[in-house]
């Protein structure tokens, strides 16, 4: 008997074809320390540096924008950095959006230097990664959070310069 023509062995299955937009769109599955990761990388290869808790005073002196996403009972004890504004992570990307109707005054445009502040310095890095998705070519989060700043003996204020909802 001959030897079967390789061209007739069937080769590895097909997955399946996608069957709605949200399956042709899905990720392959991955963890947050991934995400964490990706996101930290690509801020690397933008030349992106996550300043220290030292460097921010005088990167607020020079215009930067200080985005506090913690949460209200972690501000509430903790106290705020002082030329800080408070936006609330559920709207966060709609006040910042330079094309959002909901945009906040006098937020910051898409060359500004944004540093997202959340407690320890990982939510912050995820935020930012989505504001340079947004545009904002120079959104970064301070290393350490809001900890590493207290901790570093910075002034901490009781209220926040600014608060948008």
């Amino acid at each position: 008997m001959p030897d079967p023509d390789p061209r007739d062995t069937p080769g590895p299955a097909e997955p399946p074809a996608p069957t709605s937009a949200v399956d042709r769109l899905a990720p392959e599955p991955t963890s947050v320390a991934d995400l964490l990761a990706e996101a930290r990388a690509a801020q690397r290869a933008a030349g992106i540096r996550r300043p220290t808790a030292a460097e921010l005073p005088a990167l607020l002196t020079d215009g930067a924008h200080l985005i506090d996403i913690r949460t209200p009972w972690t501000r509430d004890t903790e106290g705020h950095v002082p030329g800080g504004i408070v936006v609330e992570h559920t709207v966060l990307l709609w006040r910042l959006d330079p094309a959002s109707p909901n945009r906040m005054a006098g937020g910051p445009g898409p060359d500004d230097l944004v540093i997202v502040m959340c407690n320890e310095g990982y939510q912050s890095t995820l935020t930012a990664e989505a504001l340079r998705r947004l545009g904002f070519s120079r959104a970064t989060d301070l290393a350490d959070g809001f900890r590493g700043y207290a901790a570093a003996g910075l002034p901490i204020a009781a209220h926040p310069t600014r608060y948008v909802t």
